[in-house]
């Protein structure tokens, strides 16, 4: 199975590769106690439709720089790029923190993890994927950051669309990586009344 790469230069991820650390890397202490987050952290054009529900606080948000891969193939209707996947690393304070892959899952280095599913998304710019409102649907590992997290948002994003063109009869079964890049923001379940929620 055939695989190319779509380079978009104006995203500048040649830091793909050199900001990739080592999972073997020692990484510092995670902090014990985390700041609350202002709203000035959201993007200002965030659809109301992507607010998570009034019971999420927003908990962290992390970088993301990676592909998002489609693969050709042939239906009734002719030949089209299907997603397949997405394979990306999240990094915090340019450390890398997470990895991102088929699922939706997200890994964290602590070897916490979320699955998410889902519930909206909105094309915001057209010239990149859509933004996304995901509800976790299950958790990894008893403890860590992520163990607590119960909505991500994926927003700002750039890039990451399926190609337009080369998929046909002589490319079905090509896989294409396109680069792309966004941010997650994690939130978890807190009673109280002011919330932190982008769109909301």
């Amino acid at each position: 199975m055939s695989r190319f790469s779509i380079i978009v230069g104006a995203l500048g991820l040649g830091a793909l590769v050199s900001c990739a650390i080592d999972n073997a890397t020692a990484q510092p202490a995670e902090r014990t106690t985390e700041q609350d987050i202002s709203a000035s952290a959201c993007p200002p054009n965030t659809p109301a439709a992507l607010a998570p529900a009034a019971d999420q606080d927003l908990a962290f948000v992390l970088d993301a720089q990676g592909t998002q891969r489609y693969q050709c193939v042939q239906s009734t209707t002719g030949y089209a790029w299907v997603f397949i996947a997405p394979d990306a690393d999240l990094f915090d304070h340019d450390r890398r923190a997470a990895h991102h892959f088929a699922g939706p899952t997200w890994l964290y280095r602590d070897s916490s993890s979320v699955l998410g599913a889902k519930t909206a998304s909105a094309t915001v710019d057209p010239t990149a994927i859509p933004w996304l409102l995901l509800t976790v649907s299950s958790h990894g590992g008893d403890t860590g950051r992520l163990s607590d997290i119960t909505s991500i948002q994926r927003l700002a994003t750039t890039g990451g669309n399926a190609p337009a063109t080369g998929c046909d009869a002589d490319h079905v079964g090509t896989e294409a990586d396109v680069l792309y890049t966004a941010r997650y923001f994690f939130y978890r379940t807190r009673d109280r009344l002011d919330n932190v929620r982008c769109g909301g």
